[in-house]
C-alpha cells in the first residue's frame, strides 16, 4: 500500500470514523506488485507475519534479484529457498549482507529490525548425511522464523543407538523436525520417546525402490507413533513454517 494511503487510513482511525480493526483488516489484502513475471504480495507479513519466500528453482537469475529488490525495498528482508548458485551470486553482488547457505540452498536477508524470538526450542533431526539438505532448508527457515534451533545430525535407525543416546536433547524441545529418507523409519522412534509435536519430513534420498521420496513418506503416513504430522517430499521449508506456528511464532 502506497504511503499516502496508509496515511490517510491512519488519520481515519486517530478521527475514530475507522475502527483500528476494519483498518488492519485493509492493510492486510493490500496490495500486490506485478512484475510481468511475478505478483508480489507485500503485506502477507501483515496477515502471516513472515514477508513472501521466493521458490528460487525454475526462475532465472535476474527474476530472482528483481523479486529479492522489490521486498527488501519493504525493509523486512527477503528468504529465497532453492536457489541456484549462480542466483546467489547475483545476489550477493546486490546485497553485501545476504547470508547464502550451499548447503541448505537458501539465500537469507535478515531485516534491519532482527525479527521477534518465539520461546521453544526447534530441533532438526536428521537419520543421515544425504538428507542434509533438506534438513538445512528447515534449520535456515526456522531461524528466519526467529525460532531457536538445534541440530542433531545423523542419527538414523541403522545405528539407533545415536538417537537414544540424545535423549535430553530430544525432552528439551518443544517441537521436533524429523528429516529421513530410505525407509523414514526415524520419526515414528522419535515419536514413540517424546511428548512434544514431531514434524516428519520424507527425502527424495535412496535406491531404487525408496521411489524418489515415496516409501519414506508412505512409512511417515502410517506411523504407529501417534500424533506425527507428515509434510510433503524434501519439504523443510514447510516443516519449519508449520513448526513456528505451532509455537504461536507466525
Amino acid at each position: 500500500m502506497r504511503r499516502d494511503r496508509v496515511l490517510e487510513l491512519l488519520q481515519q482511525v486517530a478521527a475514530g470514523s475507522v475502527p483500528v480493526d476494519a483498518a488492519m483488516a485493509a492493510l492486510a489484502f493490500e496490495p500486490v506488485e506485478s512484475l510481468g513475471f511475478a505478483s508480489i504480495d507485500h503485506h502477507r507479513s501483515l496477515r502471516q507475519g513472515f514477508p513472501e519466500v521466493i521458490f528460487g528453482a525454475g526462475k532465472t537469475d535476474d527474476q530472482v534479484v528483481a523479486i529479492a529488490s522489490r521486498l527488501a525495498e519493504q525493509g523486512d528482508g527477503f528468504l529465497v529457498t532453492r536457489i541456484a548458485p549462480s542466483a546467489a551470486a547475483a545476489l550477493r553482488q546486490r546485497f553485501q549482507a545476504v547470508e547464502h547457505d550451499g548447503i541448505a540452498r537458501t539465500a537469507l536477508l535478515r531485516s534491519g529490525v532482527p525479527a521477534a524470538r518465539t520461546p521453544g526450542r526447534v530441533l532438526v533431526v536428521t537419520a543421515g548425511t544425504s538428507d542434509l539438505p533438506v534438513a538445512a532448508e528447515a534449520a535456515v527457515t526456522a531461524d528466519a522464523l526467529g525460532l531457536e534451533v538445534g541440530r542433531l545430525t545423523d542419527v538414523g535407525v541403522a545405528g539407533i543407538h545415536r538417537v537414544l543416546a540424545a535423549h535430553d536433547a530430544l525432552l528439551g524441545a518443544r517441537v521436533i523436525i524429523v528429516v529421513a529418507g530410505m525407509d523414514g523409519a526415524l520419526p515414528s522412534v522419535v515419536g514413540g520417546l517424546v511428548r512434544a509435536p514431531v514434524i516428519a519430513v520424507p527425502t527424495s534420498v535412496g535406491y531404487g525402490a525408496a521411489f524418489a521420496g515415496v516409501a519414506p513418506l508412505l512409512t511417515m503416513l502410517n506411523s504407529c507413533a501417534a500424533g506425527v504430522t507428515v509434510v510433503n517430499i524434501d519439504n523443510g521449508f514447510g516443516a519449519a513454517v508449520a513448526a513456528a506456528r505451532i509455537l504461536g511464532g507466525h
